[in-house]
Parts: structure tokens; sequence; C-alpha cells
């Protein structure tokens, strides 16, 4: 049946119910005693519509939805549920819509027996979106298997305040190299931009649109105080990069921009969106987003109107859409409203093949490829940031004490929306350089030093005590985004309080990014013993280092690595070369923030008074055991008529391995505008490539800059083609420059 027809054989209610989105899905399900049933509280929500559009989260497994390995759905448990959900909807509607079973995937599908990967945080350092593409594969087959067709994934998010607590959940501070992995994410778990989704890929909804990342101060759902022009530079680029790549959904953001709520801005959602941007799919809600409508309208009718006049088609958990059906029954709002939202679900269900077969029989990767993607994944995301002396690589003959609070809990190395994992098939760091340790005949012993935020009584003597008898300490320190029993949820899955190790994760914002005092007293303790110290942080935000920084011998960043997290990390550290490049900046004080490398080229005194203005590290900073040299650098430059025909810029050279380690180099290329009468960055990046190459090998080199690269916003905001362009070359120990001009 066309989906068109099938909307004019739909009641109002019928209609209401595909926009809803109200179930807690793990509320849909009991498991007693290995037999499993559908709830009367699901039973009930489909006699009420008639027609159910979207299940959030059946197969959520976390402290949040109360669900383990107990009573939580194994993948063949999945399966089976899901069958029940489409047959029972099948049996017991009239029209027999299937339903979307909707799923978070932010590293990962948020269910049991699933891979959990490097989070974004790590992901963006990685410089390498073709391989996060591979596993993003991955994890749709995992999302598909089980009977699931939408995968919710943050992408949209720009890191410009170290200070929120989903910074973990950002690829970068910058917006080209965050939307190259948008554009990877999308393709991987879409499998491309065709008019269907083939039965190993899911539907990629997009989130948060638009401009989180900037919230005032860092707070969670704060006020955005942007202008348009920081809005369409800075947090619109992956959205574009993700419509012109088939993005078929997104999810609006919690925050204001500049006083109007993203949920209820028909100028952010229909007119720039829609009718600017091109996106011709469905805008979901975030949880409870739209019961904040009501604490201003008053009135839930006059928020549903609100909303969805605005450009939201689907509800998440709130008590507000479904005053819609009274909404047009009251002739406040017009039932073709309805129909143009239900009829971009019926759409996206068509899209997806729900109508033939909900739940097609899938498989997904194989154990060995998992592990093996998302072990290359992390390695890559590693990124080493002080090499003193060349203590790193460690030696096969050493050995070694694995200190600190983030050794040996695995869930601290995971981040936030993260499922429950069997811990004996999960690697954690103390785990890995064992392992390795056993391979080569190493003595690797322990002890954790101290927790996250407090001190261990004894833990700092047990240290100190251990560090005496080894040759090399690898301190593992940083932050955790992991929730248990202890934390407290808000309606919407966000932590009201965290447990009192959390210093990331969502609503878990920080005021002091510094690293926590117990473990700066612990680094400074082990630094007393005069062994070599090797730190190796695993956090959700970019913390500051500048307590512990002058004491340790090496530094490397891991970000939140993933289950096999430990294996990379220990292959990093003893074999093989890091080729990470940091994607936020880490800040030397909190005074700074927010700090980032792009900022407007305006006269202004850079330093601080009582501080430098600069961070700690900047973005795109990342060492190598290996070197490099980049030789024979030349542009081609095109004319302006030339760019309208598909020509680029071109820049070429020749780069050379010249140390002896197998390794990569990320060559970056920045531009800087000099328009009139307009403040430009200082510099944007605009191009990258990861290169590979083993000692002494060679490989020439070529980048192109196309129209989209080479376009900025004039002064009256309409899109203008640069003309006067400063551009940089830039890689380790490198840096080459050049101004052009683009002529007629």
């Amino acid at each position: 049946m066309k989906v068109k027809q099938l909307l004019q054989q739909m009641t109002l209610k019928e209609k209401v119910g595909q926009l809803n989105q109200r179930l807690y899905g793990w509320e849909v399900y009991t498991k007693k005693e290995g037999e499993i049933t559908l709830t009367k509280t699901f039973k009930e929500e489909v006699d009420r519509w008639g027609s159910l559009g979207f299940i959030y989260g059946v197969f959520r497994a976390d402290p949040w939805s109360g669900k383990n390995q107990e009573t939580g759905l194994s993948t063949e448990e999945a399966r089976y549920v899901s069958h029940l959900i489409q047959e029972y909807l099948q049996e017991h509607t009239r029209l027999k819509i299937p339903v979307f079973l909707s799923e978070e995937c932010p590293h990962g599908h948020q269910g049991l027996e699933s891979l959990t990967t490097a989070a974004n945080i790590s992901v963006g350092a990685s410089w390498n979106p073709a391989l996060y593409q591979e596993v993003q594969e991955i994890v749709a087959r995992d999302i598909r298997e089980k009977g699931a067709h939408l995968g919710l994934i943050s992408t949209l998010d720009i890191a410009r305040d170290p200070r929120w607590g989903r910074t973990e959940e950002c690829f970068s501070e910058d917006p080209f190299l965050a939307s190259q992995f948008t554009v990877a994410a999308l393709k991987g778990l879409q499998g491309g931009a065709g008019q269907r989704i083939d039965e190993a890929h899911v539907l990629a909804v997009l989130k948060h649109f638009a401009g989180q990342g900037s919230a005032m101060g860092g707070h969670n759902s704060g006020p955005v105080n942007i202008g348009p022009r920081e809005l369409r530079e800075i947090h619109l680029p992956p959205m574009v990069a993700g419509i012109a790549n088939g993005a078929q959904m997104t999810m609006a953001a919690y925050n204001d921009v500049d006083g109007q709520l993203c949920h209820g801005n028909p100028d952010l959602l229909n007119r720039l969106l829609r009718e600017e941007l091109g996106f011709q799919g469905a805008v979901m809600a975030d949880g409870c987003a739209l019961d904040r409508l009501v604490e201003i309208t008053e009135d839930k009718v006059e928020a549903a109107i609100w909303a969805v006049t605005s450009g939201v088609d689907i509800s998440l958990w709130d008590d507000v859409y479904p005053y819609l059906e009274e909404a047009v029954v009251s002739g406040r709002l017009s039932e073709e409203v309805i129909d143009t939202a239900v009829l971009r679900v019926l759409l996206l269900k068509e899209k997806m093949g729900l109508f033939s077969n909900p739940t097609p029989l899938v498989q997904s990767a194989s154990l060995e490829e998992k592990r093996e993607r998302s072990v290359q994944l992390a390695k890559e995301s590693l990124v080493l940031l002080k090499n003193q002396e060349h203590r790193l690589p460690l030696k096969k003959n050493e050995t070694i004490a694995v200190i600190g609070p983030n050794g040996d809990l695995l869930y601290n190395q995971l981040g936030d929306y993260t499922p429950y994992k069997c811990e004996e098939q999960c690697v954690t760091v103390l785990k890995g350089i064992q392992d390795y340790g056993h391979e080569h005949g190493m003595t690797v012993v322990s002890a954790p030093g101290s927790m996250i935020t407090r001190e261990l009584e004894g833990g700092i003597e047990e240290a100190v005590a251990l560090a005496k008898t080894v040759d090399t300490v690898v301190l593992v320190l940083g932050g955790s985004s992991a929730r248990d029993f202890s934390t407290t949820f808000d309606a919407n899955g966000a932590a009201l309080s965290g447990s009192n190790e959390m210093t990331s994760g969502e609503n878990i914002d920080l005021a002091d990014l510094a690293l926590p005092a117990a473990q700066v007293k612990l680094v400074k303790a082990l630094h007393d013993v005069k062994k070599t110290l090797i730190g190796v942080f695993i956090q959700g935000r970019p913390h500051i280092l500048t307590a512990v920084e002058p004491y340790l011998d090496a530094i490397l960043i891991g970000g939140y690595p993933g289950e096999y997290g430990g294996e990379a990390i220990a292959s990093i550290l003893f074999e093989e070369s890091p080729s990470g490049k940091l994607a936020m900046s880490l800040p030397r004080s909190n005074g700074q923030l927010p700090v980032y490398y792009n900022y407007r080229d305006v006269a202004f005194k850079e330093a601080y008074g009582d501080d430098s203005g600069k961070p700690l590290y900047s973005f795109g900073t990342g060492l190598s055991y290996t070197s490099f040299s980049l030789t024979d650098l030349a542009l081609v430059v095109p004319t302006k008529a030339g760019l309208h025909k598909g020509e680029s810029l071109k820049i070429s050279g020749t780069i050379k391995n010249t140390g002896d380690y197998r390794g990569a180099e990320v060559i970056q290329v920045y531009l800087k505008s000099h328009p009139k009468k307009l403040v430009t960055r200082v510099k944007e990046l605009k191009g990258f490539c990861k290169i590979w190459l083993d000692p002494k090998e060679t490989k020439g080199i070529e980048l192109n800059l196309n129209l989209a690269e080479l376009s900025e916003l004039a002064e009256n905001m309409n899109t203008q083609m640069m003309t006067d362009i400063t551009v940089m070359v830039e890689a380790h120990d490198f840096s080459w420059q050049e101004r052009i001009r683009i002529n007629d």
C-alpha cells in the first residue's frame, strides 16, 4: 500500500499515535524465570492510540533502565521481543503499521552483547573517518540483528566549552573535523544515501540540532548566546554535511539559541533546516524536552501546537504530544500539520522496509572483526603529548607498576551511555599490560593509589612502596563517566546526582577542570621515588594537567578507548607508534575557558596579566615514535570560474618517514581568509589526510579543496567565495604557508 493512501485511511487518533514515543522501552517486556512477555503498559499504549510510531530503548541495559545481564535481553532474546512487538501490532491494530524501535548508539549500541567502541572524544583524535565508518557498520549490524531500526548518535555537537559534561560525545572543537566524522557515522550506519536502507543498516538519528556545545558556562542545556554567524560557521557544518550525504533524521537540542528554544523554533527547524538546507527527513524531540515548553506556555495543548508547528515531528517520553489530538479537535491546530509529520514517519518506515519485513534475519560481525576494528580505532585515537628523553616505547625487559584509579576499572574507560558488559571478555589497561608482559616474560604489578576524586586510606603508601620495586610506573589517571546504583536520574536519564567518582557525563558539568587533588597528590608522591613516570589519561573531557605535567616523563591521552582499550594502550606503550592528534585543545587553566584554536582574528592581547592565553596543548598536536619530512610543497590555484566548474585548490608534496618505526602523520591544511570589512578566524581547518609509512618510505600527497571549503559568509550573511587566502600546511615539527589570490 502506498503510504499516502495509508495516511488517508488513518483516524486522527492513529496519526497522533505515530508521532508519540512515550514508552520507556525496557517497560515493554518482563522477564521472569526465563519467560518473556509483553507488559500491560505496552498493550494499553497500543489500545490507546491504535497505532505506535516509535518505541525507544527496548534493549537498553544500564543503571537507569535497571536492566542488567539477568533482567535485560540477550541478542537472541532481543530478536524474540522484537517479533513479539511487531506481531502484537499486526494482530491488535486496524491498519497493522509496524513500529520503529529506536536505540542509543553513541559509541556502540547500548544493549547487552553489543560492541562498545571508543567514545567520540577519542574518535575525533584518530583523524581517520574511514576507519570510524567501518566501526559504525559493525554497530549497525549489532542493532539490526536485535530487530531495531534507528540508531541515535551524537555527531552534531561541537566542543566549544569543555566544562560541559557531554564533551565526551563530541568529536572536536572544530566543525570541519566533526563534519567528516558525521559523514562517516552516517555512511556506516545507513550504508549510503540511497532510497532504501538495506537489512544490514539502520537509520541514523543525528543529534543534537543545534548549538548545544556552546552553552553558557558549560552548563548542560544552558543558554546559548551566539549570533547567526557563529551558528552557521561553527555549529551547522556537521548537519550540512549530513544532509548532503543522506541524513534522514535528527534530534533537536535542549538549549535555546539567543532566546529561542530549539524545540520551539520554526526559524531553525523549518526555515533554516528544511527550506534552506534542504532536509527532508523527520525531527525527533530530545527526552522530555517538550515538557519544558509547558513551563513557558503553562498549557500542554499550546505547547504541543508550538512544537509541531515549529517542526518537531516525534516526541520522546513527554506528556505533550498526547494533546495533539485535542489541539486538532478544538480547532486550534490544522490536521494538515499532523498529516505532514505523519507522512514523514511513514515514508521513513517504507524506506527501512518495515512494511515488508520489520525484523529481517541479520547476523552481526564476528567477535574477531569487532575486536580488530575496535582496537585499531582505539590505537589511532591515542595521542602522545610528551615523551621526555624518548622514554616511550617501553623496553620489553622492564619491570612495570600499573598505578592509578583508572588502571583496572573497566567502566571508567567506556564513558556515558554504556551498557553492562561481560567484564572478563574486555581489556582494562592493567589487563592489556599484563597480557603483553606475560607474553614477553615481564614483571607487572599494580595498585590503585587513589580513587578518581578521593584518597584511599593507605593508597599512596602502597603505591610508593610498589614503585620502589620496579623500573617504570604507568600511572593511569583521569576521570570517569561511570554511573552506578548511587546515581539518581532525571526523567530523561541524565544524572541528577552522580556517584562521587563521576567527573563527566550528561549533567555532570564542572566549574573546575583540574585533575582531582587526590590524583595530583599521588603523582607528586611517586615522583619523589625517582622512577620513570608514564601518564596515561582516561577521561571524558580535556582535564587541566598543569599540576602534574612537570612530574611526568611521558603523557598519553586515551579519552574513553572502549572495551578493548587496554589492549590498544599496551600496544602503543610497547610497540606501535602513536598516530593520534588532539581534536580538542587541553586548557592550561580554568581562567582561559573557553579556549579553542579557531578564534576570530581581532586586535586583543592574547595573554592574561596573570597567565598565558594559550592552551597547555593545542588542537592538532600529537607526537610519534618516528619522524617525518615534508618536502616539495606546491599549490595549483584555480580561477573562480574553474571552481564553479568543479576544479579545486590542489596542495601537493612528498612525505618521508625518516625514522625507525612504522607510523602515520596527519597533514593538516588550514585557511585564513582576508576579506574586506569582515573579521575572520586566525585559521580554519579545511582539509587533512592521514598517511601511513614504513621506515624510510616515501609517498606523494595531494589534498584538494573545492568550492565548499573555499566559501565563507559575506557581510550580508550570503555565501561568497574566498579570493584572498593564506594557505597553511601543518604537521608535527612542520609549518608552511603561502598567500594566494583566486582571480577571474
